[in-house]
This record gives C-alpha cells, structure tokens and sequence, in this order.
C-alpha cells in the first residue's frame, strides 16, 4: 500500500473510490470509461456520457458483490428487518440525483441518474422512488441476502425488547484490513476474528470520475446504517454531503458516520475550500478538521473524505487510522492510505465493538493468477 500520487497529467482520466473494496468496482468503471465494456442486462446506457456510465458501473458493481457488507445485496437491513438502499449521482450543482430508501431497486444510482436526467427534481425517495424505478422500466428485486436474513434474526434475538433504534447498538467505527487478509477488505472486524468472520457495520462506496478531457462526475450507493431506525437517510444521497461536484473547481466525497457528514455539509465544505483557493491537502485536513471541532464524538465515529481538483490532483484525510482509499489510472489499480490522519493515535477499535456482533461470510474466492 502507498502513499497517493497527488499529480495526474490534465490529459488523463482517472478513478478514485472509498474503502479497499471499491479497488474491483473502479475497475469495472475503468474498463466502461476506457470503453472495454458493455452495459449490463438493465443498466442505462446513453452513449454519450462514459464518465457517468464508469461512475455508474463502479457503483453497480459493488451493489452486486455479496462480500461488501454496506451496500446493495450483501448490506443489512434496518431494525423493522427490510432493506432500503439509498444512492445519488452527480455532474454539477445543475445535474444531480438522488435516491433514498429504495426497498425494490438494487442499484440506487441507475435510479438517480434516471432522476438526474429525466425529471427536473433532485431527491426522490421511499415507496416513490421505487415507482418511479418502475415507471422506466427498472426490475424490483429482492435485495435481502439469506446471510442478512440470519444476521437479523441474530440481532432481533439479542433485542427481545423488540427495539426499533439500534443507533446505539451499531457501535463499530469502520477500520478497513486492506484486502491481503483473510477479511477480504471487510471494514467491521473487531481484534482478529476468524476468517469470514465481519461484526455488522456500514460505510458507503464513494466514487469520484475525471475523464481526459477534463470532465468531473461523482457517485454513492449505501445501505446505510445497519438496523438503523426505519427511514434513516444518511450523507449519501445528498448533494454538499455525501458527494459534491463543481466544474472547473474540483469535486469530493465523503464516507463514514453520516450524521457527522451532514452535520458540516462535508463535501460541499471540501470542494468550497478549492473554489475559494486551497489546495486538495487543504481541503480534505479542513473536513476533518471542521468534524473535530464539532466536539462531542464518542469512540465509533470516524469521517473520511476523497478531494479531487479539476486539474486531476487528489488528497485524502480522515478523523481516524483506518481508512484505505482506491485509485485506478493508467498506471494501474491500487491501495492508498489518506495524506493526513487528524487523530493518529486513535489506532484502537472501540470498547463497545470488541464484543463485536458477528456477520458470517464466507471467505472472498481466490482469483487465478
């Protein structure tokens, strides 16, 4: 794992995405931008964008990944035990979507960009949304895998009180284990569980597009927090929160505790930094920054932001050691840690997530070399 080369020639196109298991998502998005790749049974297509179809196919890809246990199918369910998925896309303040609490549409950010570029709103969500999907064409499909099913039921027998908010349950800070170890690139794995062995946790894909001529486009999808209370809406499907893009200024995203993400308006903050003169380092060390000096943030939270300007330079920062970022250019896919960590000697994971609440997964499959 490096450090993140900051510089990218103004000719060349670039993938950044949040967490290590967004390294094979950025892939798949590579390989839409570098057009390598068709659509998908389902996905949109226009011909005419490949920056939004790579965000787009990144998002989707982690959607479908039953290891990553934050997003799409392999997410877990709120504290009633159904899904909802939530996801936004963007290009500019002009061109922006948003979906939340998706109940019947695994992929949030098809939805969106359908939002973004079909309708003149920004922000649809629930029962509405999922109709909308519907009305152009979108499959409903059943977005609880078996292994959520299990998890929930495990988590409802710890709670026979039968308590709808869990936000006090769901105590693990993310702390990403890269992908050389038997976690698979697991964010929620309290002291050194066996292999497949991952406590519930959450955190949001972010992914952040520069094509060679210069254009930005950004993307999240989440399952949110897991056995949140019932219509929870985090950071990610919100414009200046979890995501945020301003042409010829630069754009970023942010991950981890949502309330605290939208509390300072994370993204919005980052790329406001640049338009107002700061460098990328500025940027992402004034997020962290402004999250500290809100005080009051108890031992799980953590915030982590991905700043790219419009010249192709990108920094990195977080609240707290654990955050991995992936980047895909033309010299490759690879890990990076973030350029500035504001609390570094928070290093330890929680007392609360040491009695962690374990999700069985099975192993990550071993790839051909």
């Amino acid at each position: 794992m490096t450090s993140l080369s900051t510089d990218h020639r103004r000719d060349t196109a670039v993938l950044v995405g949040t967490w290590s298991f967004s390294l094979a998502a950025i892939e798949a998005g590579w390989r839409r931008l570098a057009g390598h790749a068709v659509p998908e049974v389902g996905e949109e297509a226009t011909g005419d964008d490949p920056l939004l179809d790579a965000i787009e196919a990144a998002c989707r890809h982690a959607d479908l990944d039953p290891d990553v246990d934050s997003v799409g199918f392999g997410g877990l369910p709120d504290a009633s035990g159904r899904m909802s998925l939530d996801g936004a896309i963007m290009r500019s303040p002009l061109r922006f979507g948003g979906v939340c609490g998706l109940r019947r549409h695994l992929h949030p950010v098809t939805v969106a960009r359908l939002v973004m570029e079909r309708t003149e709103h920004r922000l649809l969500c629930g029962e509405d949304a999922d109709d909308f999907a519907d009305a152009h064409g979108l499959e409903s499909v059943e977005l609880q895998s078996s292994e959520a099913r299990s998890a929930f039921a495990a988590w409802r027998d710890r709670h026979p009180e039968g308590t709808r908010d869990a936000s006090g349950d769901a105590r693990l800070r993310p702390v990403d284990p890269g992908l050389g170890g038997p976690g698979g690139g697991r964010l929620f794995r309290p002291g050194d569980p066996p292999a497949g062995a991952a406590p519930f946790g959450h955190d949001t894909i972010g992914v952040l597009g520069r094509s060679s001529d210069g254009e930005l486009a950004a993307g999240c999808s989440t399952s949110g927090l897991p056995f949140k209370v019932p219509g929870r809406v985090g950071d990610s499907p919100i414009a200046g929160h979890g995501l945020f893009v301003e042409p010829g200024v630069g754009l970023a995203t942010a991950t981890g505790t949502g309330e605290l993400i939208s509390g300072i308006s994370a993204s919005f903050l980052a790329v406001e930094t640049l338009r107002r003169g700061g460098t990328v380092h500025d940027a992402a060390r004034e997020v962290v920054c402004r999250t500290e000096a809100m005080g009051d943030l108890r031992e799980h939270h953590q915030v982590a932001v991905i700043v790219m300007d419009a010249g192709g330079r990108i920094a990195s920062a977080a609240l707290r050691p654990g955050f991995i970022l992936a980047i895909r250019d033309a010299d490759g896919g690879r890990l990076c840690v973030p350029d500035f960590v504001q609390r570094p000697d928070d290093a330890g994971l929680p007392e609360s997530a040491r009695e962690g609440f374990a999700k069985s997964v099975a192993p990550p499959p071993q790839e051909d070399s």
